[in-house]
């Protein structure tokens, strides 16, 4: 069932509870390090504004576990949100209670309320009926802003749906689901690149694909781990030994297939550890010494990935090509990031440390989809179901 978007639902005039994801990290003196999830946000909240809505924001930040924690309050987003969109906010000291009927009752067109974190309530956490139903009472309509959090079950994403007639996505939402549906049904030749670790969960990832991927690249903990699997020879390098047999029989269902699976021709490696490391050296021939590690792609690796890239019309990406906490082993993930900002292919990243990393080295990615979604969007592609979609899908029938 297709969601209906902000934009589709007449909020004029009507008071609109959006669910945003302002889980950002915080300095330890409180203020926002990344506001990127604060600006993915306010298209949504700017729209509603302009229909002279009542707007009221709820979001969890950290895991307080179900009770008050001042170090997981929600005031520097408030303070990010004021200051962006040059209004005031209302911050009450709780997300339900009289305070918050008081301050939605005596709201005006245009005004925002930022609800405290949802999380200091247990209700929240344990999908209370109760709990959403006071959240719901200070609005007509639900706006869902946080497709990264719907693979969730929470009071404020399933079962506060339940309390409202009329329901809808935001914006940001409306745009992962769009660009992630082309990653599902691609336009071919489709390549996707897998780095980072969490082998065993991209290779579910991987699996899915075997209908409609032409090409899988790989790099990080991922390739060490497939490398294993050849020849045995990775050094002192981290693999994920339960992955190993699974790996195997991927290999085999891509090669039925006709999939071209492609692993680095060269890497870069260090002997010791990262923080005691000499020099780095460009190893070749799949021989890898024993008391040494991997911790980047090589150049040959870079300029091999380049050109296979060149002819996908369709990529996607998830996890870095290296041990990026040092930066001289950025550089094969950085040199992705530029081909892909120069491609006509149409691109999705997914993964914080990729896209951080992405955007380091270059300001704009061209056509490239930046997902926040993480592993919500990972399981959307694959297929699975979000239960805060179902729940808004349910009312919606």
């Amino acid at each position: 069932m297709k969601l209906p978007s902000i934009a589709e639902i007449d909020i004029a005039d009507k008071s609109v509870f959006i669910r945003a994801d302002f889980d950002v990290p915080l300095s330890k003196e409180g203020e926002v390090l990344n506001n990127n999830k604060i600006l993915n946000v306010l298209p949504t909240i700017r729209y509603a504004l302009g229909q002279k809505a009542k707007v009221i924001i709820g979001s969890n930040i950290g895991k307080p576990g179900g009770r008050y924690n001042q170090k997981f309050s929600l005031e520097p987003v408030g303070r990010v949100l004021s200051e962006t969109l040059g209004v005031e906010i209302f911050f009450p000291d709780n997300s339900i209670g009289e305070a918050v009927k008081k301050i939605g009752s005596d709201m005006q067109p245009g005004q925002i309320m930022l609800l405290e974190n949802l999380e200091f309530q247990k209700g929240e956490l344990e999908n209370s009926s109760e709990f959403a139903k006071k959240l719901a009472e200070c609005a007509d309509i639900y706006v869902n802003e946080a497709f990264s959090l719907s693979n969730k079950t929470t009071a404020s994403l399933s079962s506060i749906c339940g309390y409202f007639e009329k329901l809808c996505v935001g914006f940001q939402f409306k745009k992962e689901i769009e660009n992630l549906d082309r990653i599902r049904n691609p336009e071919r030749p489709f390549t996707a690149i897998f780095g980072g670790d969490n082998v065993s969960e991209k290779l579910n990832l991987m699996d899915s694909m075997l209908e409609s991927v032409d090409t899988v690249i790989v790099g990080g903990v991922i390739a060490n781990t497939f490398l294993n699997v050849l020849s045995g020879e990775t050094g002192t390098s981290t693999i994920d030994k339960t992955a190993l047999y699974n790996i195997k029989r991927f290999m085999s269902s891509a090669e039925t297939r006709n999939i071209r699976l492609i692993l680095p021709q060269d890497i870069v490696a260090i002997k010791g550890h990262l923080n005691n490391y000499q020099s780095s050296f460009i190893i070749s021939g799949g021989r890898m010494p024993e008391d040494m590690q991997v911790v980047d792609m090589g150049p040959a690796t870079q300029a091999d990935y380049e050109s296979r890239l060149a002819k996908a019309k369709t990529i996607l990406w998830t996890g870095p090509m290296g041990i990026c906490e040092d930066s001289e082993f950025k550089k094969g993930t950085q040199s992705l990031a530029k081909v892909l900002a120069k491609s006509d292919s149409f691109n999705v990243i997914i993964g914080q440390d990729t896209i951080d990393i992405a955007l380091e080295s270059i300001e704009d990615l061209g056509r490239s989809h930046i997902s926040y979604g993480g592993q919500t969007a990972l399981e959307y592609i694959m297929g699975q179901k979000l239960p805060a979609m179902e729940a808004m899908e349910e009312r919606i029938k």
